[in-house]
């Protein structure tokens, strides 16, 4: 899954279904261990496997009515390797109407128990691995009858989704579609739910004719019905694990590409098929990519992309069908806004067709050979196609998405086998520093080892299941080095090292101190390169701290110009660096690294005031090559200090005015409108009429600092045309005009936006509804804010949600005490009515 899909209101993420759980910004849902669970009872150990799956046909058809699925399953299997006479299968929340075993085209009925999660079979005969047998099912599968709990990353657990199946919602189309991980598969299908399995796949969907199916593999054939539906038979000839079977049934564009000879296609909802390509369109290119990089060429017969409606858990890698949420679904003007996030999203679940899909996590406990390579050839992607800082910028997000994460609920290793509940396992140690190992790994042996063991443990593990292991002993047999000091301190333990680094000059030599001082007793081995730059040469050296306090003495000539420690900058470690700030200033001049021109730029802002030489850094770095070093430089930026806003503002100016990239443009219109300076009012409201809404919305904000009637009567003109960041822009005026009038677009706002962005509206509305004393207005609003978080079944969103109703309900009392006769009775209501709702919402926990 995609754990892309980051809530960023507060910082929850997208773990993942896929890969997107909640991310950077998320903190982790894990459960608590107590004293009760001791580590022998929650041992996680991978699936005993009795019986192999081989075959799964499955024939199905809806009733959108009842939310039903009538099905009928075909299932070979053998033994794995002992003689069994009994058959156990995954069946949740099912009617079983017929049981039997398929002999010489006979059904023959079986004896079975049903405990409506698990089918316990009785074969008719004793079985060996020599054997294979096929069992008949008849079952209905009844999804929303089941109940079942989900996680951060993964919202909802009952497999298969009718959205608006009676068609009563005008704007929201109808559909179904399936999410399998973790172990959701078998509410709609009847099979071995774990990871360690694999089997082909053929699924015939029978369905009214006006609507696409989408599954796992080629479609074989459609057969038109005379009831008016149509049957569509997809087949699977490569083995995969059932989590990963998924259909999906709607009215969809599909916009088909190529590669190599093979189908590849983007099922979109049909106001989306004009910007199909731009949102999908480099998908090819990836294939290309990857296939190359691994030396493994893409191993199915096609890949398919398609949207699911209400898809809250950011995406799945569905083999060769994955499925995205809507957010994805974007116009060419939000694109612009976008700074490669939809790529990111794309990339991660494609990355997975190799490493989940090919090769699968033998357990959740190894989830790690799933996810954090996924998380990992973001990396990969965004170097390849936009450059090495937009990559780098890309990890240090995720490095401090894992650090925030530590601090709300702890650290934890990165293979666990020792945990309350699997959906634990989609958080951001398995995702996002998951991904900073693995780029520390590929430093540590070099490009060329790296990826020949990538390539080595794809071939020796193709359509089988591992663990982590598995990758080390990869690593080991490419470079012939024991790699267990590697694994031990990052797969196998928890925690990252703290360094404090200082330095000593003598005649002729430097020496680096380097100190590890984190709390913990472990001490970390790591290799790192230290650049040493003098007379406009630089010196590397290779070295290994293994101690708690090691130094390093280089031969140099004078004094050097800057001593670079960790000069790639890849360790996943807090750092603090004892030196002068003239080093930082010849970092960002003569260092090319992104991470290396940031910490020069942060350095610089907080010198600006007082030091010239920060000041011509700040300067520099609005001309830095990367949008998003001009961004931070602009944000950085003391307007307060007039020397600073003088020898500053005009480039601040230009940037607003002619900036390529978006982001940087919206960054300098906000600076500007800081300083409520009327001679911007002209830069302001052409800004209005710029492409991308959030240069939009950042001009709207700024006009409104300087003229909130004339920003108002904009923001009721680009209301008709509003996404994105323009949205929360003209929320937030019309919050502080607190009419009435604009409560419906508000309303239909918070109503359109789908899956995670829904929490970013969900907060502006609140803000509306606490400026507004409109007792009917308000209950609806928090009502619509309520099934929002239904829908999302997340604790952390909930309590987030609960939290802000008792803060509005605490404000409006406070108005009321002042207020007096209706208007006192109403914020009174109004008050009593969200505390009564946080607490509903609070005491749901999610569930």
């Amino acid at each position: 899954m995609n754990q892309h899909l980051k809530l960023s209101v507060f910082g929850l993420l997208l773990g993942g279904a896929a890969c997107l759980g909640f991310g950077p910004q998320a903190s982790a849902q894990t459960a608590k261990l107590t004293p009760e669970d001791s580590l022998l009872k929650i041992y996680r150990a991978s699936a005993t496997k009795i019986n192999d799956l081989v075959h799964t046909k499955l024939d199905v058809s809806f009733d959108y009515a009842k939310c039903y699925l009538y099905g009928k399953a075909w299932i070979t299997l053998k033994p794995h390797f002992y003689n069994t006479d009994s058959l156990t299968l995954d069946a949740k929340g099912m009617d079983i109407k017929e049981v039997a075993l398929v002999q010489n085209g006979k059904n023959l009925p079986l004896k079975y128990t049903y405990d409506n999660m698990q089918l316990h079979i009785d074969l008719n005969k004793t079985y060996t691995a020599n054997d294979k047998y096929t069992v008949y099912i008849s079952y209905t599968a009844k999804p929303n009858e089941l109940k079942v709990k989900g996680s951060a990353a993964i919202s909802d657990a009952k497999g298969l989704y009718f959205i608006n199946p009676d068609g009563k919602d005008p704007k929201k189309p109808i559909q179904i579609w399936t999410q399998g991980e973790t172990e959701s598969s078998s509410v709609w299908f009847p099979t071995i739910d774990k990871t360690n399995q694999k089997t082909t796949q053929e699924l015939s969907m029978t369905v009214d004719k006006k609507y696409v199916t989408l599954s796992n593999g080629k479609l074989v054939s459609q057969k038109q019905n005379a009831n008016g539906t149509r049957t569509d038979t997809w087949k699977m000839d490569l083995p995969h694990s059932p989590y990963l079977f998924m259909m999906a049934v709607g009215d969809y564009a599909i916009v088909k590409d190529s590669w190599k000879g093979k189908e590849v296609s983007y099922y979109v909802e049909k106001p989306f098929e004009k910007y199909a390509r731009n949102i999908f369109g480099n998908t090819p290119e990836m294939l290309t990519f990857y296939s190359k990089m691994l030396n493994y060429e893409y191993p199915w017969v096609k890949y398919a992309q398609i949207t699911g409606r209400d898809y809250v858990s950011g995406a799945m890698e569905n083999t060769t069908a994955t499925l995205h949420g809507e957010f994805l679904q974007k116009t060419d003007r939000e694109l612009l806004d976008n700074n490669n996030y939809n790529e990111n999203v794309i990339a991660h679940e494609l990355f997975h067709h190799w490493f989940g899909d090919l090769v699968t996590a033998e357990s959740w406990s190894n989830l790690t050979v799933n996810e954090s390579f996924a998380d990992y050839s973001e990396y990969l992607w965004l170097e390849h196609k936009y450059g090495k800082d937009a990559a780098d910028e890309h990890l240090l997000d995720n490095g401090n998405q894992y650090m925030q994460m530590v601090q709300y609920s702890g650290d934890k290793h990165l293979v666990r086998f020792h945990y309350v509940d699997k959906e634990d396992m989609f958080d951001q140690i398995t995702y996002q520093k998951g991904g900073c190992i693995l780029h520390m790994l590929r430093n540590a042996v070099g490009d060329s080892a790296f990826f020949k063991s990538l390539n080595l443990y794809l071939k020796t593990n193709a359509f089988k299941s591992t663990e982590a292991h598995q990758l080390r002993l990869a690593v080991e047999e490419v470079t012939g080095q024991d790699m267990n000091w590697f694994f031990n301190q990052w797969y196998f333990g928890e925690g990252m090292p703290q360094l404090d680094i200082s330095y000593k000059y003598a005649p002729g030599k430097v020496t680096v101190l380097l100190q590890q001082i984190q709390k913990d007793e472990k001490v970390w081995q790591l290799p790192m390169a230290i650049d040493v730059y003098e007379g406009g040469k630089k010196t590397r050296h290779q070295v290994f701290m293994q101690n708690r306090i090691d130094s390093f003495t280089f031969n140099v000539s004078g004094k050097p110009d800057l001593v670079n420690v960790d000069a790639d900058k890849v360790l996943l470690a807090k750092k603090d660096d004892h030196r002068d700030f003239s080093t930082y200033a010849y970092q960002y001049a003569h260092v090319d690294n992104y991470l290396d021109r940031r910490m020069a730029i942060e350095e610089a802002t907080d010198l600006q005031s007082g030091n010239p030489e920060a000041l011509k850094v700040m300067q520099a770095a609005l001309k830095d090559k990367y949008h998003g070093l001009r961004v931070l430089a602009i944000d950085g930026l003391k307007f307060g200090n007039e020397a600073i806003k003088a020898a500053t503002i005009k480039e601040v100016e230009n940037i607003a005015k002619t900036d390529k990239n978006a982001l940087a443009r919206a960054a300098a219109i906000k600076k500007l409108g800081s300083l409520k300076d009327q001679q911007f009012l002209p830069l302001f409201e052409a800004a209005i009429k710029d492409p991308s809404y959030g240069v939009e919305g950042a001009a709207l904000e700024a006009l409104g600092q300087l003229d909130t009637e004339k920003a108002y009567q904009a923001a009721k003109t680009l209301q008709n045309d509003a996404k994105g960041k323009l949205i929360n822009s003209i929320t937030l005026l019309f919050a502080k005009k607190g009419s009435i009038d604009d409560l419906d677009f508000i309303a239909k706002k918070f109503e359109e936006t789908g899956g995670q962005d829904k929490l970013n509206a969900a907060f502006d509305y609140l803000g509306f509804l606490s400026k507004i004393n409109n007792t009917p207005a308000v209950t609806k609003g928090v009502d619509q804010v309520q099934a929002m978080t239904e829908q999302f079944k997340n604790a952390q969103v909930n309590k987030y949600i609960a939290n802000w109703l008792e803060e509005i309900a605490q404000a409006k009392s406070e108005s009321a005490i002042r207020a007096t006769g209706a208007d006192k009775e109403a914020l009174q209501q109004q008050a009593a009515y969200m505390r009564e709702k946080a607490k509903v919402i609070k005491d749901s926990k999610g569930e």
